[in-house]
């Protein structure tokens, strides 16, 4: 949990970029930490959020790796070329938005890969932000062999048939009943996407498929309210939702 480490136990991290085999067999980079010791350690997948595989994200895979966790974050972009993270993401847009299939694809990957490795254990967790989000609870629908599910702020799992497209042809509410790992839901009560609304519909999929979930919303809270470069970050709610997460990992990833 958040500052309680002991002052006397050693600690120490590797964090490095690595290729590793995504969707349709592309190589991609991606961003690995791992705690320094023979292990074996409990993994989880960032997915990274529309602002691109950006430096914030790499800041969050290294808070999860302080506390125990194997950490890869992957380049879902890699296919629209290399540049700033903004320069990518405007790109992404542009040309229509990621294909749900290669998102589901790279994230198989780094399962696969996390998997094989030497200091790694059989549990492996998936987590996002905001486009993110709405990835890794359709990643909890569609991939075997998850332990446990974080979606934070996950905007587009609730959409009506206007929202879908070719890249994204299901809303993710509707695969609910193949969701094979318990989820954590952190959502802000001011987010616009996902409403509160959205998120009832969301809880009450999940009820009606009788799935392991618990759900934290918090009052003052806007979209990406985690994400101290923006005006929406919120201290207290922040910290309080990091602990939920932290204490959901360690009930089903240890």
């Amino acid at each position: 949990m958040w500052n309680k480490l002991q002052t006397d136990i050693y600690e120490g991290m590797l964090a490095e970029t690595v290729m590793v085999e995504g969707f349709e067999g592309d190589r991609i980079h991606t961003y690995l930490s791992r705690p320094l010791g023979a292990g074996p350690f409990p993994s989880i997948i960032l997915i990274p959020h529309m602002p691109g595989w950006d430096e914030f994200n790499k800041e969050v895979a290294r808070r999860f790796t302080h506390h125990g966790y194997i950490t890869i974050c992957p380049n879902i972009y890699e296919r629209n070329g290399h540049g700033l993270p903004d320069e990518i993401s405007a790109k992404t847009r542009e040309s229509g938005g990621l294909s749900d299939d290669s998102v589901m694809g790279d994230c198989l990957g780094m399962l696969d890969y996390l998997k094989a490795l030497p200091y790694s254990t059989d549990k492996v967790g998936v987590i996002g932000m905001c486009s993110g989000g709405r990835h890794a609870f359709l990643a909890g629908c569609r991939i075997d062999g998850l332990s446990a599910v974080a979606d934070c702020w996950g905007g587009g799992v609730v959409a009506d048939e206007t929202k879908l497209s070719e890249r994204q042809p299901v809303a993710p509410i509707d695969l609910t009943e193949q969701l094979s790992a318990p989820l954590i839901g952190i959502f802000g009560n001011d987010d616009v996407s996902p409403t509160p609304e959205q998120v009832d519909l969301h809880e009450q999929a999940l009820i009606k498929h009788n799935k392991e979930y618990e759900f934290y919303r918090y009052d003052g809270a806007p979209h990406a309210f985690w994400n101290y470069t923006r005006d929406s970050y919120r201290a207290t709610q922040t910290m309080d939702s990091w602990e939920k997460v932290m204490s959901f990992f360690e009930k089903h990833l240890w």
